[in-house]
């Protein structure tokens, strides 16, 4: 009786690697949690000019996040001959304004204060290319709403998370600490993570990399 493939790995697990076009730690941990070995590729792309693009043109923000995440992919998989790209972005639009990672301090607590008491979404979307062209995306969205936030809770927040308020667009990681912001949250998990992965792995399945 031959061994069986190692869980979850299917049948082309072994010559079909899997590229994240991400330099970020924290997305490749959720591969991993899944039992997924994944390779990091930061693209290096200029997401800011590209994103001022988009907003110019007016394009959706489900649509900005897709362009986002197809121009990373396209400039990771010109790399690799082998292998399936994955590449993700995520935006937070609250009332038609996108939203953007804090570069500072007073940024985060701009962006906290505008969030405080109102809906938001988060726009999260996966692309995935093969052999230098696009093969599957998904974009899932998530509606949070905000508790309303005095200063001192904000500044209380922001001590707690230190330089990890850098890392998300919100200014915040619901996973943690971030959940004390919210009121209601609708919406999937991993899109709030900002990676659909359920559908990810669905397609997954669908090319043997995953059982």
């Amino acid at each position: 009786m031959n061994n069986p493939l190692p869980f979850p790995a299917g049948p082309n697990a072994a010559t079909i690697p899997l590229i994240l076009a991400s330099g970020s730690e924290a997305r490749a941990e959720m591969f991993r949690a899944a039992g997924l070995d994944v390779q990091l590729h930061p693209a290096n792309v200029d997401e800011e000019s590209f994103r001022n693009a988009l907003r110019a043109d007016r394009v959706t923000t489900s649509a900005a996040a897709e362009a986002l995440a197809e121009l990373k992919a396209m400039k990771v998989s010109g790399r690799y001959e082998t292998g399936i790209v994955i590449a993700a972005d995520q935006m937070l639009d609250c009332g038609g304004v996108w939203f953007e990672k804090p570069v500072d301090r007073d940024h985060a607590v701009g962006s906290l204060r505008a969030l405080s008491g109102k809906k938001h979404q988060l726009v999260s979307s996966v692309v995935l290319f093969r052999n230098g062209a696009r093969i599957w995306h998904h974009t899932g969205i998530a509606e949070i709403t905000m508790r309303n936030l005095s200063n001192d809770y904000i500044d209380r927040y922001l001590d707690h998370i230190g330089d990890e308020v850098f890392q998300t667009v919100g200014c915040y990681k619901i996973e943690g600490m971030g959940m004390h912001l919210f009121s209601e949250v609708k919406g999937d998990h991993f899109t709030i993570l900002g990676m659909p992965l359920l559908p990810l792995l669905d397609i997954l399945r669908e090319q043997g990399v995953v059982a």
